[in-house]
């Protein structure tokens, strides 16, 4: 009796210690199925949520009214963004005004804000002078800070890296960010003025390219975010197309990036 009963908790123990080792593996290999089950999907979310999103929009030298709005929406779509300019420039554009910004606020849209004052983009001071004119046509409106103010220098003007040195030192010091819009093609004067700049100044200054030109088309039908610009370009938007037939606009695409840089 004595030997069954040795024998019965021989039996017992090894049940036991089978059990033991079989929960032991159970607990360290759960995780790592689990892990291998849903951990490329974690994963992927992540790398989808790292993404860049990219919106329409478009940019005018006339003024925003209902009736433009209308045109703008019934031909081509809905714009997240819309480019409008400080100050009138005679025979160019008509500047944005606070009734404008009210318009555009109340239908969830977006303002880039641009300043079309320059014919010469040369010389350090000179830089400096338009970006101070550029602040104050800003405060002038009522722009709060941390907003983007981008220089247009079109493909026709002389420019310089001192002069978008300028532009930059000012608004870097004041309550604004520094933005250039142009045309980066490789070849062009102002993609040359850019990679001579100070390499600081180069990677944290917006860049809109224009380049390349496409066909004016509706939201919709948008083509893939492919501007060119410079490597180390902080290249948040693409000017893909201009002077559109119907409603006076030129369309555009932009990263998601750039909201938090409009007004």
């Amino acid at each position: 009796m004595k030997g069954g009963f040795l024998s019965f908790m021989w039996r017992s123990n090894w049940v036991y210690e089978i059990f033991t080792i079989i929960a032991i593996i159970a607990l360290f290999a759960i995780p790592l199925i689990l892990y291998t089950a849903f951990g490329n999907g974690d994963d992927e979310d992540s790398d989808t949520s790292n993404q860049s999103e990219i919106i329409w929009g478009v940019d005018s030298a006339s003024y925003t009214d209902e009736n433009m709005y209308a045109c703008v929406t019934q031909n081509f779509g809905e714009p997240e963004v819309w480019g409008r300019y400080l100050g009138d420039r005679e025979d160019v554009s008509v500047g944005l005004d606070s009734n404008e910004v009210d318009y555009l606020h109340q239908n969830d849209i977006s303002i880039l804000l641009i300043y079309n004052h320059v014919n010469e983009a040369v010389g350090y001071d000179h830089g400096i002078e338009h970006a101070k004119q550029a602040i104050q046509y800003a405060k002038n409106l009522g722009v709060p800070e941390g907003v983007a103010l981008f220089v247009d220098i079109e493909p026709s003007y002389p420019v310089d890296s001192v002069f978008i040195e300028g532009w930059y030192d000012q608004l870097a010091e004041s309550a604004y960010y520094p933005g250039i819009y142009g045309v980066f093609d490789g070849e062009s004067e102002l993609d040359a003025a850019y990679q001579d700049m100070k390499n600081d100044v180069q990677q944290n200054t917006i860049v809109w390219s224009a380049y390349p030109q496409l066909e004016v088309t509706t939201k919709e039908n948008a083509p893939d975010y492919q501007p060119q610009a410079p490597d180390n370009a902080m290249a948040y938007g693409w000017q893909y197309a201009i002077d559109a037939d119907t409603c006076n606009i030129d369309t555009n695409l932009f990263k998601s990036e750039l909201i938090d840089f409009l007004w």
